[in-house]
């Protein structure tokens, strides 16, 4: 009995042995980083890094170049090349020409460069007043409530200069996207507090997920700057009246834009039309039905995905397209290889980019013959007034939707179908008004050529005052048949 008691005993001690064996082999449970409350105002990330020094150091990857793993969205590949979108995308270089993208276009970098790229761009794009830092500095909502008004209309770098010294290249940071007592998702710039509102939403109602997207849509959205009679910037907001979440349709964003002259912010020198403008319209056209929206999924799931370093589960804050990070986002919820679902992405890029190549390119058609009708006007022709403003309508629904998907930043991978949509009634919008205005200009006797010079030399070269050091890497033909040979480049030396 004796023995059967000690044979019992070890053969316990065997199997404890065992089982804390395996408990120590196993990886262990990723746990969430615990919560610090950070001081009210402290807007430097180095302090908050202190609490969370996972996330910070994870921020600061965003200052790394990214190896291009697409045809498109390259940004950038070593601090000195960055593309530009003009040479990519010449028929932009055209519709641009008068205003500040005109001069310089360029691909983005990562969250790092963004009050960086601004101080670099061509002095000539500085116009437009201290609203541009409104999405670009933790200092913007602190700075527009000091300033008031002026904060629209100061000149760039007089309010850029308010910005204590140490900050002044300092971009997005924790403050902009977190509760400092919590670190839960938070909306904090006045321009989104507000907008927000004419989706029938209130901050203090929003679910974790909505935040998700939300606070990512404080900065990637389309927004008016509203302009006083002397071209002075005066307001800013996001052009969603009359819209609801899920439901912000370019038509509606262009009624907004021709509801009022206040938010014609330049004109177009080729046509001589004031006009407004559609910036980086990530939100509005993600979540208009895409197939990611309507399954649940927020922006941070895809662009800032779990990862875990050490026992620590936390939020990846490299910000990047998953293609740059080896499709390891997708893969949390899909079955497929990396290469697979590459793939699926690149070939709708590549649908996309053709069909917004035809759209601009007939929109810039069109262009020129509004050029070549106010040439006639000049030397005493008549136009036809009715096809005139048919024209003109029409050149306008299509100039907006071109560069709507131009500045979208998914290149149509956010949302495919609309995508095609948007592009599609682009291609015909542009293609009736050239046909109005070849029947306006053939009834006041000016012969219209078959195929219209664009003159794309002319727009791509001479853009600013910063010398453009250009490296061909490519012939360009224009489509429509001018024999004009182009070498542009897509990369820019800095």
């Amino acid at each position: 009995m004796k023995d059967r008691t000690v044979i019992f005993i070890i053969r316990a001690l065997v199997l404890l042995g065992v089982m804390l064996l395996f408990a120590a082999c196993s990886p262990q449970k990723p746990e969430p980083v615990k919560t610090v409350s950070i001081a009210d105002g402290d807007i430097d990330p180095a302090n908050w890094g202190k609490a969370y020094p996972l996330e910070y150091d994870s921020w600061l990857k965003t200052k790394e170049p990214k190896p291009p793993k697409s045809r498109y969205k390259k940004g950038y590949d070593t601090d000195l090349i960055i593309y530009d979108k003009l040479s990519e995308f010449p028929f932009m270089a055209l519709l641009f020409n008068g205003w500040g993208f005109g001069v310089e276009y360029n691909e983005p970098r990562g969250h790092y460069y963004m009050i960086i790229d601004q101080l670099d761009i061509d002095p000539s794009r500085l116009k437009a007043g201290g609203v541009c830092l409104s999405c670009k500095s933790p200092y913007a909502p602190k700075l527009e409530k000091e300033l008031g008004l002026d904060y629209f209309k100061l000149p760039y770098m007089d309010v850029h200069a308010k910005i204590p010294t140490q900050f002044q290249k300092l971009g997005v940071s924790c403050v902009d996207c977190h509760d400092n007592k919590t670190l839960a998702p938070k909306i904090t710039h006045p321009v989104a507090l507000k907008s927000i509102g004419y989706l029938g939403l209130k901050p203090d109602q929003l679910t974790r997920q909505q935040l998700r997207s939300l606070t990512c849509a404080q900065c990637h959205v389309t927004y008016v700057i509203k302009k006083d009679a002397d071209m002075k910037s005066i307001d800013l907001f996001f052009p969603w009246q009359g819209s609801k979440e899920g439901d912000i349709s370019i038509e509606n964003i262009i009624k907004v834009i021709k509801s009022d002259p206040a938010y014609l912010e330049w004109k177009q020198n080729v046509t001589g039309f004031k006009v407004g403008f559609i910036r980086h319209p990530e939100y509005e056209f993600y979540t208009r039905n895409s197939t990611h929206w309507q399954a649940g999924v927020a922006c941070a799931d895809c662009h800032m995905p779990y990862m875990r370093v050490g026992a620590n589960k936390i939020s990846d804050h490299d910000v990047m397209s998953p293609l740059k990070n080896d499709l390891k986002a997708c893969q949390q919820c899909h079955a497929e290889s990396a290469q697979w679902l590459k793939d699926r992405v690149i070939a709708t890029q590549d649908r996309t980019v053709s069909l917004m190549n035809r759209a601009g390119y007939a929109v810039a058609v069109a262009a020129k013959l509004f050029e070549m009708a106010h040439k006639a006007q000049a030397e005493g022709k008549t136009i036809d007034k009715d096809l005139y403003e048919q024209a003109k309508d029409l050149y306008l629904e299509a100039f907006y939707r071109v560069i709507f998907m131009g500045a979208e930043n998914s290149v149509g991978f956010h949302n495919p179908t609309e995508a095609g949509r948007i592009l599609g009634d682009a291609v015909a919008l542009a293609g009736k008004s050239e046909a109005l205005l070849r029947q306006a200009l053939t009834k006041a006797g000016v012969a219209v050529p078959a195929e219209v010079n664009l003159e794309l030399a002319k727009y791509l070269n001479n853009r600013g005052v910063k010398e453009l050091n250009f490296k061909p890497e490519f012939e360009f033909k224009d489509p429509f048949g001018t024999q004009e040979m182009l070498t542009p480049a897509r990369s820019l030396g800095k």
